[in-house]
């Protein structure tokens, strides 16, 4: 009988409860997709006395990981523990050092030390998986490093935090304020008691690195991801969105310009005819363009225990099959050093949300301080509120009102000094709002 593949599973949480039981669940379906079988036979978590409601008879207990993964009775390491540092690390050091698989979910490990554990898996001949780690039960990994190794890609973007798009989704279709659906998902689940990893862009900003390492051939570069997240957003930012024909998500997107890969996460406009722009709630999507395919789009759950595991398990069956390729997609030594293309080249269009004083001249001011940096109006609209209109009507000026510019491609080094003219020369009473367009 063949010999079967011994996991030592490293953190019991949601996910590694998950990817347990989904392993007893499915034994018999892995064992004929990878030709042996797979068996749990260590775990590692750091409350042994915890009901995960697991059955863990005749599996060792490692209180700590990095025991787990030099035991004899591991074959393959599956780090489910989280964090770029600590036990983690130490922990996917320890297998590759011994020449065992990894399996890993752990963006943040990878964004800071992917290169660097690549090279190691390389010199040890172990594997190195990590399909879970970019958006959750989306096989996007696997489509860049292995379905799309014919193609030239030239961008990816996508949706790749759940609880931002469960917060924008809430807010478009319910007019609720940002705290107000951050409030609700933390009491969901979707969001972290301290949510500024996600909220403000970082865990996308690890996803979208692995992505767009695999993507263009380059070391892993998550220090040149420029950053925002959607704390700003406002409710008048999604109406006004709505009425222009966009909806707005928070995007991480990586592309190939004249000037180097361009990797930014911000709040974006899309258009609402695009595919990215009907996935709502905590789904996750991807857009892959290409010059063979065009354009390819996967949705699918992002985060959760069994859409997670299920990419894990994935992960499993390969290793066991020994059809896993080099973790980028090609040998650590043939990764580029990427050219960074800074934020300031990037060039596109803009939705600016000025708040300026009602008074005569502003708007001239405005559209002056554009022209200067060349940069053309594609619309401008003005809001006034009803109580803003009736002090008007009495005689009162100077209340602030929003004015929505949508200009056409710009850069942003001049959209950024535009608004800083504006600013000296007061014609703002508030700092503006700066939102991204991302066309088809």
């Amino acid at each position: 009988m063949t010999h079967s593949l011994r996991l030592g599973v490293a953190g019991l949480g949601t996910v590694g409860a998950a990817v347990v039981r989904m392993i007893a669940r499915r034994a018999d379906a892995l064992a004929a997709a990878s030709g042996r079988p797979v068996r749990v036979s260590a775990v590692s978590a750091r409350d042994a006395a915890r009901d995960r409601g697991l059955d863990l008879a005749g599996v060792a207990w490692f209180d700590d990981p990095v025991a787990l993964a030099r035991s004899g009775e591991v074959d393959c390491v599956v780090e489910l523990i989280g964090g770029a540092e600590g036990p983690a690390r130490a922990t996917v050091e320890a297998a590759l050092a011994l020449g065992k698989p990894v399996v890993t979910a752990n963006k943040a490990l990878l964004a800071r030390h992917g290169p660097a554990l690549a090279r190691a898996a390389e010199a040890a001949g172990a594997p190195l998986a990590f399909e879970a780690s970019a958006a959750g039960g989306i096989p996007v990994v696997k489509a860049l490093r292995e379905a799309l190794a014919g193609n030239r890609i030239s961008r990816v973007y996508g949706i790749l935090n759940g609880t931002c798009n469960y917060i924008l989704s809430r807010m478009e279709l319910e007019g609720l304020t940002f705290e107000a659906c951050l409030k609700d998902a933390q009491a969901l689940g979707y969001a972290e008691a301290d949510p500024t990893f996600d909220v403000e862009g970082f865990d996308t900003a690890h996803k979208l690195a692995i992505l767009t390492s695999l993507a263009f051939g380059v070391e892993l570069d998550a220090e040149g991801v420029s950053v925002e997240g959607i704390s700003a957003i406002t409710p008048l930012d999604l109406h006004m969105a709505e009425e222009l024909g966009y909806r707005i998500k928070l995007l991480g997107v990586a592309e190939a310009t004249p000037a180097g890969i361009e990797q930014r996460v911000h709040p974006t406009m899309v258009p609402r005819s695009s595919a990215i722009a009907q996935v709502m709630g905590v789904t996750n999507a991807v857009t892959i363009d290409t010059d063979a395919l065009r354009e390819l789009t996967l949705i699918g759950p992002g985060a959760g225990g069994e859409a997670t595991a299920s990419a894990v398990v994935a992960d499993i069956a390969d290793v066991a099959a020994g059809r896993v390729p080099p973790a980028f997609g090609r040998p650590a030594s043939a990764l580029t050093n990427p050219v960074r293309a800074e934020m300031q080249r990037h060039e596109g269009g803009y939705y600016i949300r000025l708040t300026v004083h009602d008074r005569p001249g502003v708007a001239a001011g405005v559209a002056t301080r554009m022209a200067e940096r060349e940069i053309s109006l594609e619309s401008i609209l003005q809001r006034r509120s009803e109580s803003a209109a009736a002090r008007d009507r009495h005689g009162r000026s100077g209340l602030p009102v929003p004015l929505v510019l949508i200009t056409y491609a710009a850069t942003e080094a001049a959209i950024r000094a535009s608004l800083d003219a504006m600013a000296a020369d007061g014609l703002l009473s508030e700092p503006p709002q700066l939102i991204r367009i991302e066309r088809d």
